[in-house]
C-alpha cells in the first residue's frame, strides 16, 4: 500500500530516497483526492507500525528551511492523543496544522485556511474531529469556564442538530461521538459558507474541504464518505 503512494507523490510516501519536504512542482502535480489517499495511506502505515517518514525528520527540516509547499490544511482538535501528522504519517512541510480545541472554525482560523489556500497553495481542507473529545463533553454539559465559555458555545449548533436515540449525555460516549461527527459536518459546512475565497477555490475544482474522525482507541482516521461542497 505504500508503494502506491509513490504514484502520487514520492516526497509524501516512506519510498522516497530523500524523504525530503514537498517541492511546489511536486505539490502541484497532486490532485485533492491524491492528497487525501495519501493521507489514508500514511494513516494505514501508522496504525500497522510500518516505517514512517517520521524518521526522517531532520532531513525533511532542512529541505524545507528555504520554502514551503504544504499539500493540504488540516483543522484538528488541540488533543494531545490526536497529532495529525504523526497519526497520518506526515512530515515536515507537508500540512499546515490548525489545531484549536472541537476544530471550530472561527475568524481567525478561517483566516488561517485562505492564507494556506489562496497564498500558499494548499489543495486539501480536513476538518477532523476525534472520539472522546473533551470540548465535545463540556458543550454537551454546557460548561462555564472562562473564555472556554465562547468556544463551547460554538460547538453547542452541533449538540443540537444530532439524532440520537438514547440518552444525550456527555457520560454516554456514543453520544459523545455523534456529537464530535456532526461537529466535523457543521465546521466544513461553515468553511464553506462564510469564505468567499475557498468557495471561489471549490468552484474551480482546486481545493477540497474533506471530513474525518480520529479513533482513539484503534488509531484509524475515518475519512467521510463524500468531501466537498456541502
Amino acid at each position: 500500500m505504500a508503494g502506491a503512494v509513490t504514484l502520487v507523490s514520492p516526497v509524501l510516501s516512506v519510498e522516497s530516497a530523500s524523504a525530503a519536504a514537498l517541492t511546489k512542482a511536486e505539490r502541484d502535480r497532486m490532485t485533492p483526492d491524491d492528497i487525501i489517499q495519501a493521507m489514508k495511506l500514511g494513516n494505514e502505515r501508522f496504525r500497522r507500525g510500518q516505517r514512517t517518514r517520521q524518521e526522517e525528520y531532520l532531513a525533511q527540516q532542512r529541505a524545507s528551511a528555504k520554502g514551503q509547499y504544504p499539500a493540504a490544511v488540516i483543522l484538528s482538535c488541540i488533543d494531545s492523543r490526536a497529532p495529525a501528522e504523526m497519526i497520518m504519517d506526515l512530515g515536515i512541510g507537508d500540512v499546515f496544522n490548525a489545531r484549536v480545541a472541537g476544530n471550530i472554525a472561527n475568524d481567525d482560523i478561517l483566516g488561517s485556511i485562505e492564507f494556506a489556500c489562496q497564498v500558499a497553495g494548499a489543495k486539501v481542507i480536513l476538518v477532523m474531529g476525534h472520539t472522546a473529545c473533551g470540548a465535545i463533553k463540556g458543550a454537551i454539559d454546557r460548561v462555564q469556564l472562562g473564555n472556554l465559555t465562547g468556544l463551547l458555545a460554538k460547538i453547542q449548533p452541533a449538540v443540537d442538530a444530532t439524532s440520537y436515540q438514547g440518552e444525550r449525555s456527555a457520560k454516554n460516549y456514543a453520544f459523545v461521538d455523534a456529537v464530535a461527527r456532526k461537529n466535523v459536518e457543521l465546521t466544513m459546512a461553515e468553511i464553506h459558507s462564510r469564505s468567499a475565497v475557498i468557495g471561489a477555490l471549490e468552484t474551480k475544482g482546486t481545493v477540497k474541504i474533506a471530513g474525518a474522525m480520529y479513533n482513539l482507541e484503534t488509531a484509524e482516521v475515518g475519512f467521510f464518505p463524500t468531501a466537498s461542497k456541502q
